[in-house]
């Protein structure tokens, strides 16, 4: 274990399984302090069983009210903030355009964008107090090429980019860092969710729509929760203190869009 993490303050939201666990379990096994939140009631609890020492919220990020109650408990606990990592995220709906309901459409970008803003407008005085620090935002590689039958998704991951780049020139000057990762397809019951509900659009098999996913990437494999989180202890340790407002593709889709 090396100590460039060790006695960091960290917020990761989102992290009862998946992605999120994955990082927390990467910060806390480097020495971290780390305080998460979700609404899935269940897999806090497995989390606290593993990891007794991860602080928890249970907190909705869609729902300002409820991101400043996860800040007041974090820093209850933490007392203070030194990383952001801004995980959360839903699919939203798999249907074209026409098809997308109002109400599927506010409630991915409640969660996938606005929850980001909610989280980061109350992390920055926390992150300015310590001196600076680092925000990582949970993007995709839909937040950089289009995604056919997934406009909600697609246009609150590109807001993600947008903002990325935007908070990083406006907050460099406190010694802020702040970057995003996009990831292709990650192994795990959530993008088996995805792959069922493209299959079920487009009338194919799902091993179909997997095996596309595989083909249009560059690795041609499916990325693990565990690379996601060694990046994000990257951008948020020594190795980089220089970098800033970039949007870091882990195993990024060609130009070749799916139909």
């Amino acid at each position: 274990m090396t100590t460039a993490h060790t006695g960091m303050r960290v917020i990761v939201t989102a992290a009862a399984g998946g992605i999120g666990r994955a990082i927390a379990e990467a910060f806390a096994g480097a020495g971290a302090r780390v305080h998460v939140c979700d609404i899935d009631l269940a897999g806090l609890d497995n989390l606290i069983h593993a990891h007794p020492r991860i602080g928890t919220s249970v907190a909705d990020v869609s729902r300002p009210e409820q991101v400043d109650g996860l800040f007041e408990e974090a820093m209850e606990s933490l007392g203070g903030l030194d990383v952001l990592v801004n995980n959360a995220g839903i699919a939203g709906p798999t249907a074209p355009v026409e098809e997308v309901a109002p109400e599927e459409w506010s409630r991915t970008m409640a969660v996938n964008i606005d929850g980001q803003f909610y989280c980061i407008r109350r992390a920055v005085p926390h992150l300015k107090e310590a001196g600076g620090g680092a925000i990582v935002n949970i993007a995709s590689t839909a937040g950089v090429l289009g995604y056919p039958l997934r406009a909600p998704y697609a246009a609150s991951k590109w807001a993600v980019v947008g903002l990325t780049k935007t908070l990083a020139m406006e907050l460099g000057r406190d010694g802020i860092r702040v970057n995003a990762i996009c990831p292709g397809p990650v192994a795990g019951e959530r993008m088996d969710k995805v792959a069922a509900a493209e299959a079920r659009a487009k009338g194919v098999a799902e091993e179909e729509i997997r095996a596309g996913y595989a083909k249009q990437v560059s690795m041609q494999r499916f990325i693990e929760a565990r690379e996601i989180a060694e990046t994000v202890l990257f951008l948020t340790g020594e190795s980089g203190r220089s970098i800033s407002g970039q949007t870091l593709g882990m195993d990024d889709h060609t130009e070749t869009l799916r139909t």
